[in-house]
């Protein structure tokens, strides 16, 4: 087995992941690309993962936004910007049919999320409307999901949520728009109840612009017994700084 896959990095070299040059391993970012990505890091806002001017003194910060809306999950992180390299590659994995990406992509978040991680959490996807999903051929959502429980060993329940109704594209949506689009949206399947009575939820998604979606999926786990709800992105829509 280790010469045949000797032979096959002979053949196929590991690229990386967003510009096709030559790397090291399998599933990874070249140096350039991974100075382009925006990573988070430093002081972040504790319920959305934004990033914060200063210096981390071990005391929860909030940004603007989170402080004027109060979100109905505890705690949240993000790995990385939504902007240039890192958006292409989110665009890429979402609507391009890139699921390899799935894999670094659950590492990073992995990575930016272990500040929120308690032991027993249950792992949870947004859940994309059937129809959607027809269309799409996968939830990337289910993806980085089945990634981050497996890496941190947690229980993945990638159906615990269900879209009831079928809502707007939110592209160009405002907050308030995103907000009304989505509300009572996202359920909790009646089979999950009593399972999900007291437990922790860790909710996964793609990208985080105003919030609305993570709300109202929070608001549904809540609602069916969630003792506690925390989010986490790959990506977060932030002002420039």
């Amino acid at each position: 087995m280790g010469m045949f896959q000797s032979a096959l990095r002979l053949i196929y070299p590991p690229r990386c992941v967003s510009c096709g040059d030559m790397v090291d391993r399998d599933f990874a970012l070249c140096a350039s690309c991974w100075g382009q990505m925006d990573f988070i890091a430093g002081l972040v806002c504790d319920c959305c993962g934004t990033p914060l001017p200063g210096e981390d003194a071990g005391e929860p910060e909030y940004c603007d936004d989170c402080l004027a809306r109060p979100r109905p999950w505890a705690r949240g992180r993000a790995a990385m910007l939504y902007r240039e390299k890192a958006r292409s590659m989110v665009l890429a994995f979402k609507h391009g049919d890139r699921t390899e990406l799935a894999r670094p992509a659950a590492d990073w978040m992995l990575r930016a999320g272990r500040p929120i991680l308690s032991p027993g959490m249950v792992v949870a996807p947004i859940p994309l409307h059937r129809w959607r999903l027809v269309s799409r051929r996968f939830n990337q959502s289910a993806l980085l999901s089945q990634g981050v429980a497996e890496r941190a060993g947690f229980a993945h329940w990638p159906d615990l949520l269900v879209r009831i109704r079928k809502t707007k594209v939110q592209d160009g949506m405002g907050p308030e728009e995103r907000f009304a689009n989505l509300a009572g949206a996202i359920a909790v399947q009646a089979r999950y109840r009593e399972r999900l009575r007291g437990r922790t939820v860790l909710l996964i998604d793609d990208v985080m612009t105003s919030g609305a979606t993570l709300s109202t999926a929070a608001e549904a786990c809540l609602a069916a017994g969630a003792e506690e709800v925390r989010v986490l992105v790959l990506a977060r829509v932030a002002k420039a700084s």
